[in-house]
């Protein structure tokens, strides 16, 4: 396999960051969409929505974007999906209806789920080996740091005015050039090779998929919670909401970035134990800390947990799907990351509606306690790898 230059690098890396800005970017905004959209019936939820749809579009789309690309190849659907990408983004821009936002984010859902599908299945493609963990660790951290950026322009913006936050999906265009120039299809996936019964995987790959999900339900309380949380304690300014929303993606970067060195020393199955463990020591340090300095702590903490398995999950996926099912494989794989956060505003609802935002992160925090244990005790089951 070819040394891959830093052209073709630098735009995987840039189209991996449109999938962090197609959902967390405008989390700053939500109380002040929560205020303008008041006098519709469930507008609480219904805002919480805007931030969240995509990602059930995402979840719908990405099988089927799975299927197609390891038929008829990448690119000329990645092109189609970034241009869609920006148009359907900046729509809350120039939208009144929330119900007309909403289906404009159910469409970049659809063309999140396409762009990130296929760019996962290209890094798999050109990458092998330890370059491949290193690749996907770095592709990681520049999504959490593309997530810093945008989460923190986005809170300036919704200081000005909350429909701003929208035009930050323009960024899309300035990607799709480099995106036509710079990356090309591996010939694999143009062979029409027919899919026989024997190319299947492990039965290993559902853990993997159901993990994903569970790990996004509860991740995902931050973008969505954390912006109410912040103002029951008094923090008021957007932008301090979108700096501690931000810290988390941080340390989500310098865990993706060290990913390599962490597989180094570790199993997937150990690195998923300390991942969920650094994830429950920081949604219990939320619920009990009622101060900004302490809620910064904790967002280091959740984002230092979540960036080791999210590569550790890319990576896995990758070693044990056959490359013949490679795209639909990784298909399946953002289905189930994207369905979790969709529905984690749902699940959590009954848990909102009888108990305090902190009592909530406190049971958060035991559910991710018990997965971490569950891995270390999953670690020391079978061959370690």
């Amino acid at each position: 396999m070819p040394e891959q230059n830093w052209k073709t690098k630098l735009t995987l890396l840039l189209v991996s960051s449109l999938t962090i800005m197609s959902v967390i970017t405008i989390s700053p905004a939500l109380p002040q969409m929560s205020v303008h959209f008041a006098s519709v019936d469930n507008a609480e939820l219904l805002v919480k929505l805007i931030l969240t749809v995509p990602a059930l579009f995402i979840a719908i789309f990405s099988p089927l974007t799975g299927w197609i690309i390891d038929r008829y190849g990448r690119l000329k659907i990645l092109t189609f999906a970034i241009v869609l990408y920006a148009v359907s983004g900046t729509a809350g821009y120039y939208l009144e209806n929330i119900y007309h936002i909403l289906l404009s984010r159910a469409v970049l859902g659809i063309s999140v789920g396409m762009s990130m599908t296929i760019v996962i299945t290209l890094v798999a493609d050109y990458f092998e080996g330890h370059e491949r963990q290193k690749f996907a660790g770095i592709q990681v951290a520049f999504m959490s740091i593309g997530g810093i950026l945008f989460i923190g322009l986005g809170g300036v913006l919704a200081d000005i005015g909350w429909r701003l936050t929208f035009l930050i999906y323009l960024f899309a265009l300035i990607i799709l050039p480099l995106s036509i120039l710079y990356l090309y299809e591996p010939p694999s996936s143009l062979r029409q090779k027919k899919i026989v019964s024997s190319d299947r995987s492990p039965r290993l790959i559902w853990i993997l998929f159901f993990n994903t999900m569970l790990m996004w339900i509860l991740f995902f309380i931050i973008p969505v919670q954390i912006p109410f949380y912040l103002k029951s304690i008094g923090i008021e300014k957007n932008s301090l909401i979108g700096i501690a929303i931000a810290t988390s993606t941080l340390f989500s970067a310098i865990s993706s970035f060290s990913y390599v060195r962490f597989k180094d020393h570790f199993s997937f199955k150990m690195i998923f134990t300390l991942g969920f463990l650094f994830m429950a020591l920081g949604f219990f340090l939320i619920s009990q800390s009622g101060h900004y300095s302490g809620i910064l702590v904790a967002m280091m903490l959740s984002g230092f947990g979540i960036g080791m398995m999210i590569p550790n999950t890319n990576i896995w996926v990758m070693k044990i799907a056959p490359i013949e099912i490679r795209g639909k494989e990784i298909g399946k794989l953002t289905m189930f990351w994207f369905f979790g956060q969709f529905i984690s505003p749902i699940v959590m609802l009954p848990l909102l509606r009888n108990l305090p935002l902190g009592s909530t992160f406190l049971a958060a925090s035991g559910v991710l306690f018990l997965f971490a244990l569950a891995w270390f005790v999953f670690s020391w089951s079978g061959r370690q790898s």
